[in-house]
This record gives C-alpha cells, sequence and structure tokens, in this order.
C-alpha cells in the first residue's frame, strides 16, 4: 500500500484506508453541511442515509450500493467463465459470489418494484418497508439479518483470507476494513439495545455502502486480473 507522510513520521499501511476516509468525510464534512433543509427538504445527511422506499425518497447509497453489487456480480461471473479449473474451489466460490451479489442488488431495488412499480402484493403487504423484498420480512428482518451480516462481514474481513491465504477468490487482507468497520457498528447498533440510554441512531445505510465497495473492489481487482495483463 502507499505510504503515508506525517509530520509525526510515515505510515505504511497493509490495508486500503478508504473506509476510514469515506467515514471521516461523512462524519466531518457532509454531517455538518448547511442548507440540506433548504434544498431538498431535510439535511443531506438524512438524504444520503434514507432508505424509506419507493417513491418516497430513498437517498444515493442504496442506488450506488445497487451499482456495486450488480457490476460485482458481473465480474465474479466473468472470472468463473475465465476460469480453466472450473471445479476448484475458487471457481466454485466466484459463482457463489457472483449468485450472493445478484440476490442482493435485486433486494436493493425491491426486484425492480422501484424502477417498474411491479409489485407482489403478498410480500410487501408483510414487509417492513412496504416494498416486494425478503429481507425486510419481519422475522427475518428483526432476528436474522444483522447476526447473519456481522458473520459474514468477520469472515470476510478476518477469518477468510487468515485462514485461506491462498484462495483468491476471498477478499484478501487490505480490504479487511470494508468489512470489519461494518461488522463493529451493527454490532454497537444491535447492543445498544441493552443500554440504559437511548439507543443510537440509525446509521446502517452509511455503513452498508463500506460492504458493497469492499466486494465490487475485490471483484473488480480479480477481473482486471484476469482479463488484462499489466506489467
Amino acid at each position: 500500500m502507499r505510504e503515508i507522510k506525517t509530520p509525526w513520521g510515515s505510515i505504511s499501511p497493509s490495508v486500503n484506508l478508504f473506509p476510514l476516509y469515506y467515514l471521516i468525510f461523512i462524519y466531518g464534512f457532509i454531517y455538518i453541511l448547511p442548507f440540506g433543509e433548504s434544498f431538498i427538504g431535510l439535511s443531506w445527511f438524512d438524504w444520503l442515509r434514507s432508505e424509506d422506499g419507493i417513491n418516497r425518497g430513498e437517498g444515493p447509497l442504496e442506488w450506488i450500493q445497487f451499482f456495486q453489487y450488480a457490476i460485482a456480480c458481473l465480474f465474479s461471473f466473468l472470472i468463473f467463465i475465465k476460469a480453466k479449473k472450473k471445479k476448484s474451489i475458487n471457481s466454485l466460490i466466484w459463482i457463489v459470489l457472483s449468485s450472493c451479489t445478484f440476490l442482493i442488488a435485486a433486494e436493493e431495488i425491491s426486484w425492480g418494484e422501484r424502477i417498474f412499480g411491479f409489485t407482489i402484493n403478498s410480500i410487501a403487504e408483510l414487509s417492513i418497508q412496504g416494498e416486494t423484498n425478503l429481507h425486510n420480512l419481519p422475522f427475518f428482518h428483526n432476528y436474522l439479518l444483522d447476526p447473519a451480516l456481522q458473520i459474514i462481514c468477520i469472515f470476510l474481513g478476518w477469518i477468510g483470507w487468515r485462514r485461506w491465504p491462498h484462495i483468491t477468490s476471498l477478499p484478501g487482507r487490505k480490504f479487511s476494513l470494508f468489512f470489519l468497520l461494518v461488522a463493529l457498528y451493527f454490532f454497537y447498533y444491535e447492543i445498544s439495545w441493552f443500554s440504559t440510554i437511548e439507543h443510537i441512531r440509525n446509521d446502517q445505510e452509511i455503513f452498508e455502502l463500506l460492504l458493497s465497495s469492499g466486494l465490487f473492489m475485490h471483484c473488480w481487482e480479480n477481473f482486471r486480473n484476469s482479463y488484462f495483463k499489466f506489467k
């Protein structure tokens, strides 16, 4: 990774520091950016993290996540196609990753409801968000979603590259902050339900962007290495 020079000396991180820069930008600049109420009716910060659902002002972070997951799906599928050993563990993980990112991208736009307006009423009526998606069904959303997300992020950000460093289809160490910071926030968010003070604010969309960005960058790097040769 690139060396960082500071007045106190040089720092040579082994991880991508984009997640830290991103959070500093969001909470150090966007959070206090004025005149949001005047231009769009709510603060810029609240607009960014909005997830209110179809035609109710969903923010740009959800759309960015959709495009990142969709492109990561394409990249991972093309990597699988390019692989010579289709039955190797690397190839199998790439096709699983492609399938998972496709499902997540579809869920982000409620399987096209946010674009085409098509609704499956039997699902939308049960959904917490009132849309055609599965991750907002009450049981899954209230009991399974956040713990599953934490386990996945810990696996991608720590266990995977430490236990199986030779498996290139798993994100490497340099992308670990994209996943570990998400796991840390969701753990803190869940544990605050048991606190003696007020439950912390829901900034999940802010942190979920790191997960989609980490997977996108991991897939892009491997796609580039598979299809383009740089000297």
